[in-house]
């Protein structure tokens, strides 16, 4: 799958047109945050990891600043937080490392969006490459990444110092 697989998703939703591609490489939250003139926290990353069936997997979106806690993520899904390995990550997600993101995956990929995103007006997740993003608001991505619902399986960030 691709930006166009995530695009034409987006399009079911009239956002189709909202979606930036950038010049630069947009495959890490902080080459994100600077293509998009945005602080890094608002970007929604697409992280992926192993579902409890082989085959499967879960995706969390969370904020750019936001670091997994294991014993939250046990606690809401049942078992141990593994990240998909980059071998893994296209077949379970339905885009390639870098692009991975809340829209056009495949049955297998549970999304979940993270309490995280919602303390903020507007997000940033990627659609489908390394240089692609659409800003939507945190109702909006719930209902154009059609998830399976909202956890709380990150730490609160650290206070800038």
């Amino acid at each position: 799958m691709s930006i166009e697989t995530a695009r034409a998703h987006l399009a079911r939703f009239g956002r189709d047109g909202d979606v930036v591609e950038t010049s630069g490489s947009s495959a890490t939250v902080e080459l994100a945050a600077a293509e998009l003139g945005v602080e890094p926290a608002r970007i929604a990353k697409t992280l992926g990891f192993y579902g409890a069936e082989p085959g499967t997997s879960i995706l969390v979106v969370a904020a750019g600043d936001a670091r997994v806690d294991n014993a939250a993520f046990k606690a809401a899904f049942g078992i141990k937080a593994r990240m998909l390995k980059p071998d893994d990550v296209e077949a379970l997600t339905g885009h390639a490392v870098g692009g991975v993101c809340p829209f056009a995956n495949p049955d297998v990929a549970a999304v979940h969006l993270d309490a995280s995103l919602r303390r903020f007006t507007s997000v940033f997740p990627a659609v489908g490459n390394a240089a692609s993003a659409v800003e939507l608001r945190p109702d909006e991505l719930e209902v154009v990444a059609e998830p399976v619902g909202w956890v709380q399986v990150t730490k609160d960030p650290a206070p800038a110092s």
